[in-house]
Formats: structure tokens, sequence, C-alpha cells
């Protein structure tokens, strides 16, 4: 059975799909640097003498971890309001939860880093004088930065595939509005085929740009 493809029908809904494709941008970009931040924090407590703050920081990793990115969604939106007696915004729990399962992830990597230097390297920095933050700061986070760097960009363009899931909270991000135009045209096959496009010419140049400098450390090690 021959299908007659009517990609202007579904194209005259652009603005649907340039304002969500924005706010998966924004979802990305935001939910990273958030991501960052707990990442690094999370890093340094899993690095740290206390048993306790290592088990609180391991805890918290288990959990996004080794559970759905969708799940956590649905949980945060749905359950947790329950438990503080307040509702919470889909935009802010998609933002929340997006940033605390990215989060975790970002601080193995940066873990992982830093425990691959050779410990020679602290004792020969404490044998010179430089105390624990100066051999961190200028000998350790240099090199491990440069190690943990591709997997970083692979972890942040996954983040990016991974916005789509907000869209079952009803935030309006790029798999929402495919969903909205698909109801205005009843053309699911165009309407989803713009938004897998926009999503490859998005990823496409950014997983590129990931293996370029994966490349680019590997020469100059």
């Amino acid at each position: 059975m021959s299908y007659n493809w009517d990609f202007h029908s579904v194209w005259q809904y652009y603005d649907l799909f340039l304002l969500g494709l924005w706010i998966s941008v924004l979802y990305t970009f935001g939910s990273i640097f958030f991501g960052v931040i707990i990442g690094f924090l999370t890093c340094a407590a899993r690095l740290s003498r206390w048993r306790a703050l290592n088990a609180v920081a391991r805890i918290y990793q288990e959990v996004f971890r080794c559970t759905p990115l969708l799940v956590q969604l649905l949980w945060f939106y749905y359950a947790f309001p329950l438990l503080i007696g307040a509702s919470i915004d889909n935009r802010v729990a998609g933002m929340l939860t997006l940033s605390l399962y990215v989060g975790a992830f970002y601080a193995e990597i940066f873990r992982g880093g830093i425990v691959s230097i050779d410990r020679g390297q602290r004792e020969a920095a404490a044998a010179i004088g430089m105390s624990p933050w100066q051999s961190m700061t200028r000998i350790i986070l240099p090199q491990a930065l440069k190690r943990v760097l591709p997997s970083f960009i692979n972890q942040s363009v996954i983040q990016f595939k991974n916005t789509s899931l907000v869209s079952v909270i009803s935030v309006a991000d790029l798999a929402y509005m495919a969903a909205v135009v698909n109801g205005q045209t009843y053309r699911p096959l165009e309407s989803y085929t713009v938004m897998a496009v926009l999503y490859i010419l998005m990823l496409l140049p950014l997983t590129q740009a990931a293996d370029w400098i994966e490349k680019r450390l590997r020469v100059s090690d």
C-alpha cells in the first residue's frame, strides 16, 4: 500500500517544532549546568574520608543510576509532592530530575578521572610542600579533566536525548510538540519524522565533535 506523504500540512506548525526544540535545548544546557555542580559535589563526597558523607553520596548515585529516568520523572512529579505536601510545577520537576540524573553520572565520570591519576603525583606534590588543595587544583584536576572530557561530552549528548522524556509530564519540549502537531493534523508519520530529523540535525554535529575531541586527546597523549 502506497502512502501519500504530506509534510506541507505538518510544516505549517513549524513554530511549534522550533519552540519545542528551543525548550529541549534549554533543558539540556540547564540540566548539564546543574548536573556539573551536583556531580562535583558528589564526587568530592565520594572521595571524602568521612564515611557517612561517602555513603550518602553513593546511595544517591546508585538510586539515580539504577532506576529509569522515566520512573524518576513520574515519581518526582506525582509522588514527591505527596511527601512534601505541596505541588511541584512540571517544568521544575523536569529540570530537577534531569539534573539529579545526569549529576549522578557526572560524579562517577569525575571520580574515575581523579582516581586514575597515579597516587605518586600527590605524594610528590606533598614532598615539595604543596597542600592537598594545591596538588588537587594544580596537578590532579588538570590531568583528570583531560581524561574525562570525551566521557563528559558523550554523557551530555545523551542528556539531550533524555530531555524527550519530560514530555510525559507535559513539558512542551520537541517530543511534546510533535504529539501536539500530530493531534492537529492526524499525520503521525510526518510529525514524528520531522521530530526525528530535528534531533538528528542537533545531535549529529555534537557526536562528530565528541569523536574529534577524543581523537585529538589520544594523539596528544
